[in-house]
């Protein structure tokens, strides 16, 4: 028999909130069984729940790690689909993140010129202040 977990032990594991698993389990992305009001959550549940959450840390969106979670689930075939979307999902986000950075460069030029320019400013209002006094 495989272990099962209650929501409440993999919340505790993972560092999120029941009500979280909760959502994914209504997006669809996971799939407890009941005992009653109880659910039982399988060893595929929490890879799920992990395989989630790291998707969220590299940006992926709930409804493309649902994709993902459907091709691998549908046949064997599925696995040369996912890992072509998953191929092409990676250079997306990899587009993304380094238009990220170059905005954040970006926006660093700008702030260190707005701070020269006011460190100059402030050594001239500093300086006039010192003649007439």
């Amino acid at each position: 028999m495989s272990r099962t977990y209650s929501i409440s032990e993999l919340a505790s594991e993972f560092d999120v909130t029941t009500r979280s698993i909760r959502f994914y389990e209504d997006q669809g992305l996971l799939h407890p069984t009941r005992r009653g009001q109880t659910r039982i959550y399988s060893s595929k549940d929490r890879v799920r729940l992990k395989l989630i959450l790291r998707g969220k840390r590299l940006g992926f969106s709930l409804a493309e790690t649902r994709e993902l979670f459907d091709l691998w689930d549908e046949t064997l075939s599925g696995s040369e689909k996912q890992l072509n979307l998953m191929l092409r999902t990676i250079t997306t986000k990899r587009a993304e993140l380094e238009q990220q950075l170059n905005d954040i460069a970006m926006v660093q030029l700008e702030l260190d010129s707005a701070e020269t320019r006011c460190r100059e400013a402030l050594t001239e209002l500093q300086q006039k202040k010192m003649t007439t006094e």
